[in-house]
C-alpha cells in the first residue's frame, strides 16, 4: 500500500478541525504566531485510513531546537514563570485541563485522523489527558522541602528546585497522552519544556500547545518542534542547555539516547518496549479474563507497549479460553475510525502495516496455529484483522519480539513454576497481568515476575496517581504519580550556622 498525494477528503469532522488541517502547521516556539522551520521545510501527515494527505507540518532542524531551548531558558528567568508562585503554576495546569475538556471533539478528531485510532478511544485518551493535568495541578503546592536533624549549632535545610529546560520525545501511538505525561510533571515542578512529537502523529500535540497559549501559559514555557528524530530529536538530546530528556519509544532508540545523554551529563529517563505476560489460572473469572484481555489487547489495533500480547493459559482451561478469545475478537467491528461503532481502525502507517504483515507470515512459517483473523482486508487504508495464534511456544519470534500490532500469542502452561519461567524469558520487563481469585498466589507471583508494573484481574489500566514503568530493556523511568514529578526536581542542601 502506498500513500497518494491527492487532497484528502475529510469524513465528518468539526469545522475547527477542518480549518486546523487546512493550514500548514508551524513550530510552537516562544511567543507570537507559529513559525516556519528555519529552512522552510515541511512534511506531509498521512491519514492511515484513506492513505491521503491530511496536511503539512513544519520540519524542524537543529537551529529550530536552538531557538526553542533559548525561549525555554528565557522563560525560566522570567517573572511570569520563573518568579511565579506555586499556586500560579497550579492554576495554569487546572486551566489547561479545562481547555482540553472544552476541545475534546477537536483533539479526538485530530488523533483519530492522524493515526487511525477509533474515535471512542481517542475521546477516552483526551479526557484522560485532562485528568492528568488536573492531577499535576495539585502538585506545585505540595513540593515541600525539609528540615534535617543536623548537629548544633547548625540548621540544615533541603529544598526542591526545577531542573531547568527539559526535553521530551513522545511516541506515535498515544501522542497527546504521552505529551501530558511529560508536560504535566515538568511544569508542576517549575521547569520549561521543549517537546518533539512523532512525525506520523503530531497534530494533537500542536493543538494542545495552542490551548496552553490560549489559557495564558507564559511564552517559552512549552515549545513544540516537529520533525525527524535524526535532526530534531538528536539536537535536543545533545543540546548543552537541556537538563533532562524524557523519551518514550523503542528500546534501540532509547539505548542511543541514554548513551548520548550520558556524554552530556544529562538526566535521561526512557520508557521503552514491552511484551506483557498475561497469565490466566483455572480459578479466574473466565468471562472477566476474556473481556478484559480482549479490551487491552485490541486497543489502538494492538499498538500499545503494555498490550497483553503473550497470553499464558493453564492447560485445564486452555481450549475454552482460546475459543472464547476467538469469539470475542471475531465480533469486533473493523472500519472507519471516525465511526463511533468501530472497534479496530488501521495501524498507523504503511511501514507499520508491512511490519505486522511480516510477523503474521513469520508466525505461520514457525508453526503457530492461526485461530482468528490473519487477513489484510481488501480496502484502502492500513488495516490488519485482529489475529490470534494458539499453540505458540516461547521460542517463536511472535512470543519474543514486540510486534506492536493486532497479533496475540496464546501459550499453554501447567504449573506456577513453569509459567514464571516462561514469563521471565523475555527481553522486556515492562508489565504483566495475573488472573486468579487466589490473592496469595497473585501477590507471590507479582514479586517473582520481572516487570515494573503488575496488574491483577485487569490489564493495561493506568491512573495519574500510580507511577508506571519498567525495568531493564523496558526502561529506567516512572511516568505518572509522585515519582514522575520528583524526577523533574533536584534537591539543594542549605546549611546555616546559628551561632553567628
Amino acid at each position: 500500500m502506498s500513500s497518494t498525494t491527492t487532497a484528502q477528503t475529510l469524513r465528518s469532522v468539526s469545522p475547527a478541525t477542518q480549518k486546523f488541517l487546512e493550514n500548514t502547521q508551524g513550530l510552537r516556539i516562544g511567543a507570537g504566531t507559529d513559525r516556519e522551520a528555519e529552512q522552510g521545510a515541511t512534511f506531509a501527515s498521512i491519514d492511515p485510513t484513506t492513505e491521503t494527505i491530511l496536511g503539512s507540518i513544519a520540519s524542524g532542524s537543529s537551529k529550530d531546537v536552538d531557538a526553542a531551548v533559548a525561549a525555554a531558558s528565557a522563560a525560566l528567568g522570567s517573572a511570569s514563570w520563573g518568579g511565579a508562585s506555586a499556586a500560579t503554576r497550579a492554576k495554569y495546569l487546572f486551566d489547561l485541563a479545562d481547555a482540553v475538556e472544552d476541545h475534546v471533539d477537536q483533539l479526538s478528531e485530530l488523533e483519530t485522523l492522524d493515526m487511525g485510532k477509533p474515535i471512542s478511544q481517542s475521546r477516552e485518551d483526551v479526557l484522560a489527558v485532562a485528568t492528568v493535568f488536573r492531577y499535576y495541578g495539585g502538585w506545585p503546592t505540595k513540593l515541600e522541602g525539609s528540615v534535617n536533624p543536623v548537629r548544633q549549632p547548625y540548621l540544615g535545610l533541603t529544598q526542591l528546585e526545577p531542573l531547568g529546560v527539559c526535553g521530551a520525545i513522545t511516541p506515535w501511538n498515544f501522542p497527546i497522552v504521552m505529551a501530558s505525561h511529560k508536560i504535566g510533571p515538568a511544569l508542576a515542578a517549575g521547569n520549561t519544556i521543549v517537546l518533539k512529537p512523532a512525525e506520523v502523529s503530531s497534530y494533537s500535540t500542536l493543538y494542545l500547545a495552542d490551548l496552553a497559549r490560549a489559557v495564558g501559559l507564559p511564552a517559552g514555557v512549552l515549545n513544540i518542534v516537529t520533525g525527524p528524530g535524526r535532526s530534531v530529536g538528536q539536537a535536543l538530546v545533545e543540546h548543552p542547555d537541556v537538563a533532562k530528556i524524557s523519551f518514550t519509544g523503542s528500546t534501540p532508540v532509547g539505548r542511543g539516547i541514554l548513551e548520548a545523554g550520558s556524554r552530556h551529563m544529562k538526566k535521561v529517563n526512557v520508557e521503552l518496549g514491552g511484551k506483557t505476560a498475561n497469565i490466566v489460572f483455572p480459578d479466574a473469572d473466565i468471562d472477566a479474563v476474556v473481556r478484559g484481555s480482549a479490551e487491552a489487547m485490541w486497543e489502538n489495533a494492538g499498538q500499545v507497549c503494555v498490550a497483553p500480547t503473550r497470553m499464558f493459559v493453564h492447560d485445564d482451561i486452555y481450549d475454552e479460553v482460546v475459543r472464547l478469545m476467538g469469539q470475542q475478537t471475531a465480533a469486533l467491528q473493523i472500519g472507519d475510525p471516525l465511526n463511533p461503532a468501530t472497534d479496530i481502525g488501521p495501524v498507523v502507517s504503511s511501514r507499520q502495516y508491512g511490519s505486522v504483515k511480516e510477523y503474521i507470515d513469520i508466525a505461520l512459517n514457525e508453526g503457530a496455529r492461526l485461530t482468528t483473523g490473519g487477513r489484510l482486508p481488501e480496502r484502502t487504508g492500513y488495516f490488519v484483522e485482529p489475529t490470534i495464534f494458539a499453540d505458540v511456544n516461547n521460542n517463536m519470534r511472535i512470543a519474543r519480539e514486540e510486534v506492536f500490532g493486532p497479533v496475540l500469542s496464546i501459550l499453554p502452561f501447567n504449573s506456577e513454576e513453569e509459567v514464571v519461567q516462561m514469563a521471565n524469558e523475555s527481553a522486556y520487563d515492562l508489565s504483566a497481568a495475573i488472573w486468579t481469585r487466589d490473592i496469595s498466589r497473585a501477590l507471590t507471583l507479582s514479586r517473582r515476575i520481572h516487570a515494573g508494573t503488575v496488574w491483577v484481574n485487569t490489564s493495561g489500566r493506568l491512573d495519574p496517581a500510580q507511577s508506571f514503568g519498567g525495568y531493564s530493556k523496558s526502561g529506567n523511568s516512572r511516568e505518572l504519580g509522585r515519582e514522575s514529578v520528583m524526577s523533574y526536581t533536584r534537591s539543594k542542601a542549605v546549611m546555616l550556622d546559628l551561632s553567628v
